[in-house]
């Protein structure tokens, strides 16, 4: 049996946070929409065979417009419709891949445009010993735990210190054999899970990390459109 590696890539969100201009996937970078940013990553490294959008229904235009350059591409899948949560639309994205399925699966955020092959490379080797890989960064910085308050124009109070030794902050791509995932998320059908690795460990599927990168940002506010500038500015 041929062993393959798809990608999904999560582009169904409405991207409220982002502020104004429609969803923020959809959105130019310099002249470039962020999720042909994103695709591109993937649709050029060699170990990923298939990559496959999953967008909101209502965006279908908006994706080919986005996507124009790149819709010719081999390895580009038709996009798939997504659902009510990501995790609804993840699991629906995994669903149009269980007829021809993958070995292995990685899955990203849209709104995460500056991936770089090096990181994809090892959450994708990663799988050879793991059933699960995300690429990952470790807390550095001091966490603070905010009293709730009920004045919102006063500014949160420190409760406590959290401990930051063992802390990682989860980034995309993360990567899983395909049936294992495939499995995992029609078990947690009805619950709330933040991002896919929380999906495999709900069924104990042990998650490897993986480094990754501190150019690897997701685009979620407003203010981060500047930051994404930046960015810009050290790849050309």
């Amino acid at each position: 049996m041929t062993k393959s590696v798809s990608t999904l890539i999560v582009a169904a969100g409405r991207g409220k946070r982002a502020g104004e201009g429609g969803p923020k996937q959809y959105r130019l970078l310099d002249g470039v929409a962020i999720l042909a940013r994103t695709a591109k990553a993937f649709l050029e490294c060699e170990k990923i065979d298939h990559v496959r959008i999953i967008i909101h229904r209502d965006d279908r235009e908006l994706y080919d417009e986005a996507m124009a350059g790149l819709l010719e591409h081999p390895k580009l899948m038709e996009p798939v419709f997504g659902g009510a949560e990501r995790q609804d639309s993840v699991r629906l994205g995994l669903d149009s891949l269980a007829d021809t399925p993958p070995t292995k699966v990685l899955i990203h955020d849209a709104a995460r445009p500056f991936i770089d092959h090096e990181t994809i490379n090892r959450v994708i080797d990663a799988l050879d010993h793991s059933a699960g890989a995300i690429a990952a960064l470790p807390v550095f910085d001091t966490l603070k735990r905010a009293l709730p308050s009920a004045d919102k124009t006063r500014a949160a109070t420190i409760d406590k210190t959290i401990p930051r030794e063992g802390l990682w902050r989860a980034q995309t791509p993360q990567g899983f054999m395909f049936k294992d995932i495939l499995s995992a998320h029609h078990q947690v059908i009805g619950q709330v899970l933040t991002d896919d690795a929380a999906v495999a460990e709900s069924q104990n599927i042990k998650v490897a990390l993986i480094a990754g990168s501190p150019d690897n940002m997701k685009i979620t506010q407003a203010e981060d459109f500047g930051m994404a500038q930046l960015l810009l500015r050290r790849y050309k």
